[in-house]
């Protein structure tokens, strides 16, 4: 199989009906829009508006609250470290740091803060200076022998 031999599978795809072609087409003069009126025109924007009847989204009962400037951590299991250390990723004499942990690709990238959970299995001593952490995971860290250090924003 070469590049230029590669299609996609019979069916898969289908072309798009290009309305407004003639009448021949079985689209055209209106493109299926119908005639005059908001609908027909281009730039209409009333696909919640109901005829007057209370729209579905109003009729829907609301829950909850969305606090726009809640903090957003990046999430990192102690498996995942485990592995990153083994593999020479991550240098487990220095100091782990949340620059550490973007540098060696274990979180993409750091948001608000890096919160270690205690996922995986976990025996190396290690460092970590995070800003936040699940209780179990600072005693498995604890446990192996390490220390994880929270961050003071954490507390925030």
């Amino acid at each position: 199989m070469k590049l230029n031999e590669l299609r996609d599978n019979p069916g898969a795809t289908k072309k798009r009906m290009r309305v407004g072609r003639g009448p021949g087409s079985g689209k055209g003069k209106m493109g299926g829009r119908g005639i005059k009126g908001q609908k027909s025109r281009s730039g209409v924007s009333i696909g919640g508006y109901e005829g007057g009847q209370m729209p579905l989204y109003q009729r829907l009962p609301k829950r909850g609250f969305n606090k726009p400037n809640r903090k957003e951590f990046a999430v990192i299991n102690l498996g995942l470290i485990a592995k990153f250390v083994e593999a020479g990723k991550i240098d487990a004499s220095a100091p782990v740091t949340e620059d550490v942990l973007v540098a060696s690709g274990a979180v993409r990238r750091k948001l608000d803060g890096i919160r270690v959970l205690a996922k995986g299995d976990f025996a190396t001593a290690l460092n970590l200076e995070v800003t936040g952490a699940s209780k179990s995971a600072v005693e498995a860290v604890e446990k192996a022998g390490g220390s994880l250090k929270v961050a003071a924003a954490a507390a925030e």
